[in-house]
């Protein structure tokens, strides 16, 4: 009876690896917004065996106490608080179009609705509150709707306009009307003005630029034009210059703080030594100016300055993800609150404590309590070229040092991307199946400076490959990888590296790449997005130079087994380039299979495709890369 007891204790305590099945339930929580009287609103999501993520709405106190679920239709999604934190401001639904509306605080029955504010013909695509409480700043179509728009789709740049209305839905009116691209919006400190930041639309346009204005109800003043692209926007310097991210590289990735006059002149890159990149930056109310940065692996959040950044906060185990959530008003008391990542414990809420980070929600614990998590190191070394790299190796439960274990090099997708110290749900599951999974931050990835980001212009297929074929090289030097057990996975950018790999060697038993460009020339004209990033030149007067990285060119050379994934609906990278790459090979014979996702876009949405994903995944290796 007393072993019967003791066996069955020990079932129950057992941990297993992380499964796929584990990842679609797994819960994670991110700041959104702080009320005045700094209550803290979080999302919460987490998928399911079918259908798309589940959300739930939260608030908190900064103290951790006092968390409450908001009983939120699922038609409204909040933007932030109104400036007395009775209710949220957000989107809803109104005849299949997002309206602004208020939903109240008081009253968290699910049968609540909320009050519309303002109809508009397209709807809105986003708001900002003024820091006076008083207006709303709306992003939105001014066009009317398109009467056929459930017939056909005209080829037309998509536009977004400048709408201002007062916080009871009255005195709205069009701001700086000419404006018909923004990106971006930022309020003045006495809330009488708004930087508005524009960009060149995506068709009809071959080279990035942007511009910055400031807009009022009266006056449309223009402040400079930047001619590269640009992100981000808030007021610096007691309003007398404003902020914002940009670039001097071909990569189109905005990666240093800039500053220009709000009175107008030549923008400034004001952190041209900066050895990292600033992936993120917004104001406050009170006038200081946020920026997210990039060191690696890891990222923190800087305050700019005087010209500088300065470090603020970090989370030493992983990532501080992105800005932190603040109130938008000038009467707040200052509370402001992070989404935090490491690689054992999903995103989850912290708050400034003293110096330090304090973390107040604590999503998915108990669910990874019961996961065994190997190791997770950032790792470095050099390639044969002699650059100097980094990356991120996740070891499989119960990994014995000294034991060589199937490999899975796994470049991430972007490629102006990177991978950071957070729980990253591929390489956890593909470690669940006994796997040592590198993921290599190769030329072109951000968090290593302006120099190693634009290497990849032009040389995706070779500086990009060498670099990645070198973390296989640093994984069997360690000892951890069987030279005989050798994998290779990637989606989007990671996807082209994977199609373009099997053509260069065939030292792996088994390729996945997932909804990968495999054909340049097409794809860049093809895309929802500008992709001039990787090459400029014009595709009809050099396209050999587009061939020259082009898999479909080179099929006759792959001899490792390709299983290639892609959404049926992807706009990202269409999915021709998937269908085209697998006849290719097919028709030579190859072992190659293709399975596409119906209705998913760039990755699948539902979970029950998701979850496919990794099912095709874990066959694909067993199939072709056993011992």
């Amino acid at each position: 009876m007393l072993l019967a007891f003791a066996a069955t204790a020990v079932a129950q305590t057992a941990k297993h690896p992380l499964t796929a099945k584990d990842w679609s339930t797994l819960r994670s929580a991110r700041a959104a917004a702080v009320s005045s009287d700094g209550t803290i609103l979080y999302h919460v999501t987490f998928g399911a065996a079918k259908g798309p993520t589940q959300s739930e709405w939260w608030t908190i106190a900064a103290d951790g106490t006092h968390a409450a679920k908001l009983e939120l239709s699922d038609d409204f999604s909040p933007f932030g608080f109104v400036a007395d934190g009775s209710g949220l401001y957000g989107a809803w639904k109104v005849n299949k179009q997002p309206q602004l509306a208020i939903f109240p605080l008081t009253n968290h029955k699910a049968s609540a609705v909320p009050s519309t504010l303002v109809l508009l013909p397209r709807g809105v695509q986003s708001a900002a509150a003024s820091p006076d409480g008083r207006r709303f700043a709306l992003l939105a179509d001014s066009r009317p709707p398109d009467a056929l728009q459930e017939v056909r789709h005209v080829a037309a740049p998509d536009e977004s306009s400048l709408y201002v209305v007062n916080t009871d839905g009255t005195g709205g009116s069009w701001w700086c009307a000419g404006l018909k691209f923004i990106g971006q919006i930022a309020w003045s400190s006495d809330a009488g003005s708004l930087a508005v930041m524009s960009h060149l639309p995506h068709i009809g346009n071959h080279r990035e630029s942007a511009a910055i204005d400031v807009c009022s109800a009266t006056d449309t003043r223009h402040v400079t034009d930047i001619p590269n692209s640009a992100a981000g926007l808030a007021w610096a310097e007691g309003g007398k210059q404003i902020a914002f991210l940009s670039t001097k590289s071909d990569v189109l990735t905005p990666e240093h703080v800039w500053s220009v006059p709000s009175a107008g002149g030549v923008a400034e890159d004001r952190t041209p030594h900066l050895q990292a990149t600033a992936v993120a930056l917004a104001g406050d109310p009170q006038g200081r100016v946020w920026v997210s940065v990039g060191h690696g692996v890891q990222s923190d959040v800087e305050e700019f300055r005087d010209g500088a950044l300065t470090p603020l906060y970090r989370w030493p185990e992983g990532v501080v993800d992105g800005l932190p959530a603040m109130s938008e008003y000038e009467r707040a008391g200052g509370q402001i609150a992070f989404t935090v990542a490491d690689p054992r414990h999903a995103s989850n809420v912290a708050v400034p404590d003293s110096q330090e980070l304090r973390k107040i929600t604590h999503e998915g614990d108990e669910q990874l309590a019961k996961v065994d998590l190997g190791p997770v190191r950032a790792v470095h070394w050099s390639s044969k070229q002699g650059t100097a790299l980094e990356g991120i190796a996740t070891f499989p439960a119960g990994y014995v040092e000294g034991q060589k274990y199937p490999f899975l090099v796994l470049p991430h997708g972007g490629p102006e991307a990177n991978d950071e110290l957070r729980l990253d749900a591929i390489s956890r599951v593909i470690a669940g199946l006994g796997y040592v999974v590198l993921q290599p931050e190769y030329r072109g990835s951000t968090g290593y400076g302006a120099e190693f980001l634009a290497a990849i212009y032009q040389h995706f297929g070779d500086r990009a490959f060498q670099d990645v074929d070198s973390a296989t090289d640093y994984a069997i030097a360690q000892g951890w990888a069987d030279p005989n057990r050798l994998a290779i996975f990637g989606w989007s950018a990671g996807g082209f590296m994977t199609s373009w790999t099997v053509t260069r060697t065939s030292r792996y038993k088994a390729a996945i790449e997932g909804a990968g460009i495999t054909d340049w020339e097409p794809f860049l004209w093809t895309s929802d997005v500008s992709q001039f990033d990787y090459d400029a030149r014009w595709t009809d007067e050099d396209p050999d130079a587009f061939r020259k990285f082009s898999a479909v060119a080179y099929a006759n050379k792959v001899t490792t087994p390709l299983l290639i994934l892609h959404g049926e609906a992807d706009q990202r990278v269409p999915t021709f380039q998937g269908i085209e790459f697998f006849q290719i090979l097919a028709a030579r014979g190859k072992t190659v299979r293709l399975v596409t996702y119906p209705g998913s876009p760039h990755f699948p949405t539902l979970w029950e495709q998701r979850l496919n994903v990794f099912e095709e995944i874990a066959d694909w290796l067993h199939k072709y890369n056993a011992a």
